[in-house]
């Protein structure tokens, strides 16, 4: 578990930007689903392969026609190309690429074993720190602040593999727009020009067309109002609260959700006489996570005041795409997702029937969002903020749905994907598998104390199965 120590040596920093003239300059409003995301930290992704050749070759045979191929793929997506653009209040904030905009693009070379940082183990968070890259720090013009919205890093392991890192902004886009941005230039690298994958839908006014509470406003005088937290000030807080806690990545097999899903709905049947109307692969695993962290937050005392009686909450995030009220295109790009926070007592949690209790609770949530998907919408960042100031809000980010394991530049599928900005200890990442289709890859961070317990959670709830 200990950090073994690597060194991380820059080959090369460049910037890479759409082929010259491809791209017009253009302003992008943001939609009210883009505004719910305004101060969110940047979103990380990490992506393994196995490759093995050394940097002199990888420099100089491999990495032209991926920078190449970049280029290409930011002639569709050029909103990843582009600034956010912050002018000072009553202006709005939008996205404005501006002909020769680019973005950050590193390449580096680490001493790190490859098969060691790829393993399913407890490590340092801090051990997958050096493969993320930074996203430029904004500069600020006649007081408007001018953020880049995505940077790039490639990490060569000599003669075992490569690593792709990218830090964006989540104000350009979500989960969804960014692995369609990824499986699009591996698609584009892997057949040297074409890419297999959907264009995306690059038209926001799609959603301001289906505005009409006014929620674009509503949450553009709610940001206003918290605009005092500076950018920087939430830097040092994410870097610095979480950097001795430790990281693992559990694995949910398809026969562990089966009999998840099954236990749950038995359970349901002998209290209602009918089964749940929502007891998903994401709901179930989500419900058996939220025990285990309620569970070991109780034993360790990590919540202040934890009490049995307080409401627990469970953060997740769903996709309006498709959405019958919505009509929102399924490539679109951008932020699509509507925000629900179900909650659940303290006591029913860690009870005997905790599982049940969340999944009953996560899965009505997923009903209302389904009969609704922007009831209560005005309200989603000042609920987030009032639920997450008590410390008892738990947070899933991704989705096996995300399918980060097809993202293929040629070299096989990923030896392995994670997050790191996922690395509060409230907050879970889900992604799909790597050696299983329909098992679910589960990332956490906890403190070293607490993992353990964790851990000891988790499995008890796959015995109970």
């Amino acid at each position: 578990m200990a950090s073994r120590a690597c060194t991380i040596k820059v080959v090369e920093h460049s910037h890479v930007s759409p082929p010259v003239g491809s791209v017009l300059n253009t302003s992008i409003p943001l939609s009210f689903f883009d505004l719910a995301w305004f101060f969110c930290n940047p979103m990380q992704s990490l992506f393994f392969y196995q490759l093995p050749c050394s940097t002199f070759r990888f420099t100089h045979s491999i990495l032209p026609s991926l920078k190449s191929s970049l280029s290409s793929t930011l002639q569709i997506f050029y909103p990843f190309a582009a600034n956010l653009i912050c002018p000072p209040s009553p202006q709005k904030p939008h996205i404005l690429y501006t002909r020769g905009d680019s973005i950050s693009f590193t390449v580096s070379e680490s001493s790190a074993d490859f098969d060691h940082t790829i393993r399913y183990h407890a490590r340092d968070v801090q051990d997958l720190l050096p493969f993320v890259p930074d996203l430029p720090h904004a500069l600020v013009h006649n007081n408007t602040r001018v953020q880049p919205l995505l940077a790039l890093q490639v990490t060569v392991f000599p003669n075992s593999g490569i690593c792709i890192g990218a830090a964006f902004s989540h104000v350009v886009a979500d989960g969804r727009s960014f692995h369609h941005f990824m499986k699009s230039w591996a698609s584009i690298f892997r057949s040297a020009g074409n890419s297999a994958q959907a264009m995306p839908f690059l038209n926001r006014s799609v959603v301001q067309e289906r505005d009409p509470c006014g929620l674009a406003s509503v949450f553009l005088n709610q940001l206003w109002s918290l605009a005092s937290n500076s950018e920087d000030d939430k830097e040092q807080v994410y870097h610095g609260v979480f950097a001795d806690n430790i990281r693992t990545t559990l694995v949910l097999s398809r026969v562990d959700i089966e009999g998840l899903k099954t236990r749950v709905l038995n359970q349901c049947i002998e209290k209602y006489g009918a089964e749940l109307p929502r007891a998903s692969t994401f709901v179930g695993a989500c419900a058996l996570v939220w025990t285990c962290l309620v569970k070991t937050q109780k034993l360790s005392g990590s919540v202040e005041h934890h009490q049995d009686g307080e409401f627990h909450y469970f953060g997740f995030v769903a996709d309006c795409r498709n959405m019958p009220e919505l009509a929102i295109p399924a490539a679109y790009f951008g932020n699509c997702l509507a925000m629900c926070i179900p909650r659940v007592m303290g006591n029913e949690l860690v009870g005997e029937n905790g599982v049940f209790a969340a999944t009953k609770a996560i899965g009505n949530r997923v009903e209302e969002f389904q009969n609704g998907a922007l009831r209560g919408a005005e309200k989603w960042i000042t609920n987030w903020i009032e639920i997450s100031e008590t410390g008892r809000l738990s947070t899933v980010s991704g989705s096996p749905k995300l399918r980060a394991y097809d993202t293929d530049f040629g070299w096989g599928k990923p030896k392995k994907t994670d997050v790191v900005h996922s690395n509060a200890s409230t907050t879970i990442y889900l992604g799909d598998c790597r050696d299983e289709e329909g098992g679910i890859e589960i990332s956490l961070t906890l403190k070293r104390d607490e993992m353990e317990a964790f851990t000891g959670f988790f499995e008890q709830g796959l015995k109970a199965i």
